[in-house]
């Protein structure tokens, strides 16, 4: 139960902006270590100083979405509920 001293909170849960840009960054992650394992040519490779861009970069993006889920898990967005009409406490001056 919230006392005077202790507002009542809840956490930000699914509208927290870390989650959503996780998703987006773990999307683009997923296609590009997808188009990087298996439709990658020699050729394009090649282009590339013979570094799998496609590759590397999918990896690398799931990990940032990954530490982005972390971050969010660990240390959560604490929203305060904001009293309703009928449960604000009289004041002396009213």
């Amino acid at each position: 139960m919230a006392t005077e001293s202790q507002p009542r909170t809840h956490k930000a849960g699914a509208f927290d902006i870390r989650l959503i840009i996780a998703l987006l960054i773990g999307v683009y992650g997923v296609i590009l270590t997808v188009m990087g394992i298996g439709f990658t040519s020699d050729e394009e490779i090649k282009k590339s100083a013979d570094v799998n861009i496609n590759l590397w970069a999918g990896v690398g993006m799931l990990v940032v979405a990954a530490l982005f889920v972390l971050w969010a898990k660990l240390r959560p967005l604490v929203v305060p509920v904001e009293p309703e009409s009928g449960d604000t406490p009289a004041t002396a001056g009213e």
